[in-house]
């Protein structure tokens, strides 16, 4: 995928107080967020999180219970999703079956009363945009996932959204597919300026795509920052944990984080005590799995097994300089 020229960002998203309710259950409570022009980010979290309410209350698939939702400074709250500014690309594509692909990308157009040469050479100038332009004839049927995705990602653009909105678009592609279409999404979207809002439960696909991760628990915001800002200075044990790649240690203090790379294996009666569980061979190196007395569990990456047996009690050690206090758990 290319852009020809690089566009002026748009598509600034404000939530302010934004609470939803199901009867008496809460899914969003009093979010507060401001993503910045032209910023990839990606919502983070468990399932029951509250990503996806947030998602469709900012298309309009869902209307807050309180609060309100600004895109580029205009109240878009209770706005229609077709007059809102931005796209909606489902998890499903939601493609017609029926109809070809250029049909497919034409379709918003057609329901806005656009004449058929005008949107189907709208249609044709986005499906070249995502290399798809030799397909334009066929079936959903007859297309990959892949191609089908890149379908669906043309379908949503073409209405020149302020705010491309993507709920979990590379769950249904196999992990190679998935490493490749992941690269031109993040390229797609610095090249046209606008904002993405990306919904996803993997960790690796924040890290890599986010300008901005949103990390989510409980219908509230858990933290939030760069990818390095979240996944070095992890702020709770919940945090460090779902991000990955830390050993979560209960001191007497409180609570610390350290980075699985950066935690040693020292012998017994050194360091914070542990018995070896596990060791798996990674490619790279090896993963110790570890736990204490208490069943708290660790991970120690390191390049040699040498010298370690299931069963061994060992010690665990690290730098003053890698240990990130936590906050408690709410």
């Amino acid at each position: 995928m290319s852009v020809a020229t690089l566009q002026r960002p748009r598509g600034a998203v404000e939530f302010i107080g934004a609470s939803k309710r199901f009867g008496a259950a809460t899914a969003l409570e009093a979010l507060d967020l401001r993503i910045a022009a032209g910023t990839y980010c990606c919502l983070l979290g468990p399932s029951g999180c509250g990503k996806t309410t947030t998602l469709r209350l900012l298309a309009g698939h869902e209307t807050p219970s309180s609060g309100d939702i600004l895109l580029d400074n205009q109240d878009i709250t209770r706005a229609p999703p077709a007059q809102r500014g931005t796209a909606m690309m489902f998890q499903s594509y939601a493609l017609f079956p029926h109809l070809s692909c250029l049909d497919n990308v034409a379709f918003s157009l057609r329901m806005k009363g656009m004449p058929k040469a005008e949107r189907h050479g709208r249609a044709m100038e986005m499906l070249r945009l995502v290399e798809m332009a030799p397909y334009a004839e066929r079936l959903p049927a007859q297309l990959s996932g892949g191609q089908q995705q890149r379908v669906a990602l043309a379908r949503a653009l073409v209405t020149n959204p302020a705010a491309l909105l993507l709920d979990e678009p590379l769950s249904a592609l196999d992990p190679f597919l998935r490493g490749r279409v992941r690269a031109e999404l993040k390229r797609f979207q610095r090249e046209l300026g606008i904002t993405f809002v990306h919904v996803t439960h993997s960790q690796d696909e924040a890290m890599a795509l986010a300008d901005l991760v949103v990390l989510m628990r409980a219908g509230r915001i858990e933290q939030m920052g760069t990818p390095f800002e979240v996944f070095d200075s992890p702020r709770t044990a919940f945090v460090a944990r779902f991000i990955g790649g830390h050993n979560v240690f209960p001191l007497e203090g409180g609570s610390i984080a350290v980075r699985t790379d950066r935690t040693r294996i020292l012998p017994l009666g050194q360091g914070y005590p542990a018995t070896v569980r596990g060791v798996e061979y990674m490619g790279t190196g090896f993963a110790v799995t570890l736990a204490d007395a208490a069943g708290e569990e660790f991970t120690v990456l390191r390049e040699t097994e040498e010298g370690l047996a299931a069963g061994e009690t060992v010690g665990l050690s690290w730098d003053a300089r890698d240990m990130r206090p936590l906050a408690a758990d709410a």
